[in-house]
């Protein structure tokens, strides 16, 4: 039933995705960051329906597999990029992530520290690049904005003290460091450097 619920989750939400695109509601990058954040969700139905490390970790690692098809084949378009413009596998280095913090914060009982990473990636990274786009005229470094940068910088900031209450000034020390290596990190790598340095940190400090 864990499984069942799983796949269903993701499938349900590519199809929304999909759903959206063709009524226009979202278009293009909007699609791709909609399942970006939503499908970073999913770690919450996994710390309630899974206790096995490594059964729980199936579950993205065959996304790493499915993401690098689509990729490939442009399988499904609302979660790539147009094939004559990318030049990045985010998607892939995102079930990547997601599978390395999904075996050891069940296998090590971080789960907490875990979601903090997921939900980082999801949200910060997700709404950065949104707004970014959209408000992001003054650049900072290469094509990151200063207003992006600060959407990144503030989600995670909102979910580590909403996760770590009392721990807020440690929360603040995580949240610069990622937003910072959000801004230099190459286009895509930042959906695999990012998730596992907040999840490190958050081992280490929290």
């Amino acid at each position: 039933m864990a499984f069942l619920y799983s796949y269903g989750f993701v499938v349900g939400i590519l199809g929304l995705s999909t759903f959206l695109e063709k009524l226009n509601i979202l278009k293009d990058e909007g699609a791709r960051k909609f399942i970006h954040i939503a499908v970073a969700h999913w770690f919450i139905l996994a710390m309630f329906t899974f206790e096995n490390a490594f059964l729980v970790t199936i579950v993205p690692f065959t996304f790493i597999i499915l993401n690098y098809l689509s990729y490939r084949f442009n399988l499904l378009s609302a979660m790539e990029r147009d094939m004559h413009t990318k030049d990045d596998m985010g998607t892939v280095y995102y079930a990547l992530s997601l599978t390395i913090i999904t075996f050891f914060a069940f296998y090590f009982d971080y789960q907490l520290e875990g979601l903090f990473a997921i939900l980082a990636m999801g949200y910060g990274d997700g709404f950065g690049a949104v707004i970014g786009k959209r408000f992001g005229r003054l650049k900072i470094y290469r094509n990151k904005s200063y207003i992006g940068s600060l959407a990144m910088l503030i989600f995670t900031l909102i979910i580590g003290i909403i996760l770590f209450t009392t721990q807020w000034h440690l929360i603040i020390v995580i949240a610069f460091a990622a937003t910072a290596l959000e801004m230099f990190t190459l286009k895509g790598y930042d959906n695999l450097s990012v998730p596992l340095m907040i999840f490190l940190l958050a081992v280490v400090m929290l």
